[in-house]
């Protein structure tokens, strides 16, 4: 069949087929021109849109380029300031981008070398400065090294092939802090309290923190034991009091603890403490000793002197055993006796079979400590007088033989001149 013969057969088909399907062909059209106008619509916008990505990204590289020469290390902080070598602690270096409209990406930075090196990890991750703003990389470090400073690197890397590759100084110094004795007796006493002082000062360059001088020692009371100072400023001193009571000689330990960032370090000193005499103390002495007895009683009278050079206060006498001390002076209280005073005493007791006793002499001094010293008497020289006392003398014969002679003579005498008579 030929095609026009169809297409006239179609058309004389009944119920008008023909143009109902044209009718929906057409719109089926319709829909694929618009579905793919659609189409076409959203891959250009996709399009434009990473078209301006990627311009935006060119823009940003190449502001990143011309921008790099104004950015720059604009300070760092240690922490501690200055090291001891072994010393821990953080470097902290701060970066400032200069420019005023433009922001800047990096996307590594790292610290250290041998000598200052490095425990933490580095900055890989990308990020970005903005105008005028300034960021810190923090780095945990540990100084290797000995006294002297270093020149460790820190480094910034950019986008667009630019760099920050700058040295900065960190210092190491194990200078420790200066413990020395200020003022102290010059001799100690058996429970006599002594004032101590001590001076700590921070030679160093930097500050230290938590100060604390603890003291110790053997056979002695110490007040306090701990003393807190706190912060000591470089080149600054500070002075701690501390009493002791020493039961017998001793040596003291001076131990300070202190910080250099969070780093413990100490330094420790002795102190021997000697018991001998001391020459500025007060120092009463017996003088003029006399011993007698009466009644089976001994009697000691006598002066104490004060040789010293400060003053004797409370000073008291008295008998120790085997002497048993008895009324009316079982014990004598002169008192205070200044440099180169004296006062007398007396005291009385009764000592058997013995031929020397001791006498205790005690004072306080200037703190209130009873210090005490015995000296023996001895009692041969009462006893003797004693019992030379008791013996018969010739004195009463002298006399009554002179009583006899004037008797005999004057008898004699009377008798021949009767006898004259």
């Amino acid at each position: 069949m030929q095609i026009s013969e169809l297409m006239t057969r179609t058309e004389q088909t009944p119920g008008n087929q023909r143009p109902n399907r044209r009718e929906g062909n057409t719109h089926g059209m319709k829909k694929i021109v618009h579905s793919r106008l659609h189409l076409c619509m959203v891959a250009l916008a996709i399009f434009a849109g990473i078209s301006l990505f990627v311009g935006s990204v060119s823009a940003v590289t190449e502001l990143d380029a011309s921008a790099g020469r104004n950015v720059y290390v604009s300070s760092m902080t240690n922490s501690p300031s200055v090291f001891f070598t072994g010393d821990k602690g953080t470097v902290t270096v701060y970066v400032t981008n200069g420019n005023a409209n433009q922001t800047v990406s990096v996307n590594h930075a790292s610290f250290g070398d041998n000598n200052i090196q490095r425990t933490s990890g580095t900055y890989d991750a990308s990020s970005t400065i903005g105008p005028l703003q300034t960021r810190s990389y923090t780095f945990s470090v540990i100084a290797r090294s000995n006294d002297g400073t270093y020149y460790p690197t820190f480094s910034l890397s950019y986008f667009g092939a630019f760099s920050i590759w700058q040295q900065v100084d960190v210092k190491v110094d194990n200078t420790p802090l200066f413990v020395g004795v200020t003022d102290m007796p010059d001799t100690f006493s058996q429970g006599r309290k002594d004032t101590i002082s001590v001076q700590i000062a921070n030679p160093r360059m930097n500050d230290v923190n938590n100060v604390i001088l603890e003291v110790s020692g053997a056979d002695a009371a110490i007040m306090p034991t701990k003393n807190f100072i706190g912060t000591l400023a470089s080149g600054q001193s500070t002075t701690v009091n501390f009493t002791v009571i020493p039961d017998q000689p001793t040596i003291l330990t001076l131990n300070v603890d202190y910080n250099n960032g969070d780093n413990v370090h100490n330094v420790t000193t002795s102190l021997p403490v000697e018991f001998v005499t001391d020459k500025k103390d007060a120092s009463p002495v017996l003088t003029n000793l006399k011993v007698t007895k009466e009644n089976g009683i001994y009697h000691v009278t006598g002066d104490v002197t004060n040789a010293g050079l400060l003053t004797a206060n409370g000073v008291t006498v008295t008998s120790l055993s085997p002497a048993v001390p008895q009324d009316p002076f079982r014990s004598y209280i002169i008192g205070a006796l200044k440099p180169d005073d004296f006062g007398s005493f007396e005291v009385t007791f009764t000592a058997d079979d013995v031929t020397s006793t001791p006498l205790q002499l005690s004072y306080k001094d200037k703190d209130g400590n009873v210090i005490t010293s015995q000296q023996r008497i001895s009692l041969a020289e009462a006893n003797a007088s004693t019992q030379q006392a008791v013996q018969p003398g010739y004195l009463p014969v002298i006399v009554i033989v002179i009583v006899i002679a004037l008797a005999g003579g004057g008898g004699y005498l009377y008798l021949k001149k009767r006898k004259n008579q």
